[in-house]
């Protein structure tokens, strides 16, 4: 682990570098009802939870981080997880006091909370956006009640759409998250569902293929011949295409490999993290990136919940890592991630942090009709997005 110093004097050309993505501040809810089969994030199943002790804690590492960072301007906050939505209201709200204490607020700060449309959690959508969240994230992922008991959610489709309702009457933004290439699923299942979904008047969409990870209960079921019906590559891929077209004929188009939004409502928070701006990250396990005068830091905090509490309390900062990333660093972490985005990446930013574009490689996948550069942009096609991995190590080079 390296330590940040308190403070250098600075002739980083890259020092501002960050603002080119802004600055949003990542909040993370360790604990769930359940754990999902599919789920490898840092998410716990507990019976009781200290409400006070972890605001306490959320607030001295946001008034720490704040200190680190004065006077910058936050332009998103986001509350993951984990559930967010088994947070007290009151939790939340002295959250993003603590924020509005530690940085000055973009007048359009945007405030949001992942949440599972349960009637326990939708019953404090209310109080939630009194708190000032202003935008819900609404972990749906199927609307057929069989594949939901199957993927291990705990609610009805039924519940599904209820929770969405109300949501529409809660907050400014609402966007939903669904999985494709689940078990006995085909291409015309799915493209039944993405319309019904499109029809409800959502402003976006985040459609993941169900990936099978090491370490959880699919994962495990998996290895042990189970899971049977799930989709080969090729109807998996042959779901992402109608996923796109049909988003894209519904004026939800993609800007961003697995994301969909009518125009002006996309993640603001998210676009932080592709146009590689800098968050400050609390809670167990979080993530972080925060340029500090003379370098880039990577964060990372204890993954464990009681090891985090107990950090926060005892030494001042719930950070396990604190890793100073090199310029090749901060130039790959540019690549890997602007071109996840429709609008590619800014090549003389990339330059900047001594990246350099591969001509011969670069010629081929221009010929091949995969990436397009023009002028400072350089971006994957509809027929790159697919194989964007491929594009991404032929770039790399």
């Amino acid at each position: 682990m390296t330590a940040a110093p308190a403070a250098l004097a600075t002739d980083d050309p890259l020092a501002d570098d960050w603002r080119a993505g802004g600055f949003a501040l990542y909040v993370h809810w360790p604990f769930c009802a359940a754990k999902c089969p599919y789920c490898d994030f840092n998410s716990h199943v507990t019976a009781g939870i200290d409400q006070p002790r972890w605001l306490a804690a959320y607030r001295a590492e946001i008034a720490r981080l704040g200190r680190e960072t004065p006077g910058r301007v936050l332009n998103s906050i986001f509350f993951g997880g984990g559930t967010p939505s088994l947070m007290a209201p009151e939790t939340v709200a002295g959250v993003i006091e603590s924020a509005r204490a530690a940085w000055p607020f973009a007048n359009d700060i945007e405030i949001t909370l992942e949440a599972n449309p349960t009637s326990v959690e939708t019953g404090r959508f209310r109080a939630y956006a009194d708190a000032g969240v202003n935008r819900v994230s609404m972990g749906i992922q199927a609307l057929n009640d069989g594949d939901l008991r199957r993927l291990g959610r705990m609610h009805s489709v039924a519940e599904a759409r209820a929770a969405f309702d109300i949501a529409r009457d809660c907050f400014t933004r609402v966007s939903f998250d669904l999985i494709y290439a689940r078990q006995d699923q085909d291409r015309a299942h799915w493209r039944r569902e993405l319309a019904e979904a499109l029809s409800m008047a959502v402003d976006h969409l985040s459609a993941y293929q169900l990936t099978i990870e090491p370490g959880t209960a699919f994962g495990a079921r998996h290895a042990k011949g189970g899971l049977k019906g799930l989709p080969d590559d090729d109807l998996s891929a042959d779901m992402y295409l109608d996923t796109q077209e049909i988003c894209a004929a519904a004026g939800m188009p993609a800007y961003e490999i697995s994301n969909h939004a009518r125009p002006g409502s996309e993640s603001r928070h998210n676009l932080v993290y592709w146009r590689q701006g800098d968050w400050a990250a609390v809670g167990p396990g979080a993530h972080g990136r925060l340029t500090l005068p003379g370098t880039r830091w990577a964060t990372e905090a204890h993954r464990a919940p009681g090891a985090w509490l107990d950090a926060v309390q005892a030494q001042g900062s719930g950070d396990s890592l604190r890793d100073r990333l090199t310029l090749s660093d901060r130039g790959l972490e540019y690549l890997l991630m602007s071109m996840r985005l429709a609008e590619g990446m800014q090549v003389s930013r990339y330059h900047a942090h001594g990246g350099r574009l591969p001509q011969r490689q670069l010629a081929d996948l221009i010929g091949l009709g995969l990436v397009t550069h023009r002028g400072e942009r350089l971006a994957a096609t509809a027929a790159g997005r697919p194989v964007l991995n491929a594009i991404l190590r032929e770039l790399a080079e």
